[in-house]
């Protein structure tokens, strides 16, 4: 199974983003969106879970959580805009994988058994910070995450 994960757009989706995304099973965008129509462009291309961001608001985030627990095949990954701002303790939940975003910097790293993963940006160039999203691969209960830069 092959997930897609892509944060902090900002009202950009840009056509790498959309090409690189072509063929996953699902997607998992971690906040940051800014405008309701790239949620229905990437719904066009696989099914979609998507969590708040601090910079999203209006009408067409009714509807969208905080945060969300996502189970593929045997992986349980939790989804969270800011890191710091998450309500549970991961590895007590039996969570795998904490999906951020917000920095706009691509990271990854364990603790406690856990891995926190945060796509970077693939909305505008902000900083010197690269453009990127990245990948979950999931095998049962084998998995791999990686980035794809542009």
């Amino acid at each position: 199974m092959l997930i897609g994960v892509i944060s902090d757009t900002h009202d950009l989706l840009r056509p790498e983003a959309v090409a690189a995304l072509e063929g996953v099973d699902e997607i998992v965008h971690v906040g940051d969106v800014c405008n309701g129509s790239i949620l229905d462009d990437l719904r066009k291309i696989a099914p979609l879970h998507c969590v708040l961001g601090n910079c999203d608001a209006g009408p067409w985030t009714d509807g969208l959580p905080l945060s969300d627990t996502i189970r593929f095949d045997e992986v349980v990954v939790h989804a969270r805009h800011i890191r710091e701002q998450l309500d549970l303790d991961p590895a007590v939940a039996g969570i795998s994988i904490v999906f951020n975003g917000h920095t706009h910097e691509p990271a990854m790293s364990e603790v406690g058994g856990v891995t926190y993963f945060n796509p970077g940006s693939a909305g505008p160039t902000r900083f010197s910070l690269p453009i990127a999203m990245g990948f979950l691969e999931v095998d049962g209960a084998d998995f791999e995450l990686r980035w794809k830069h542009f």
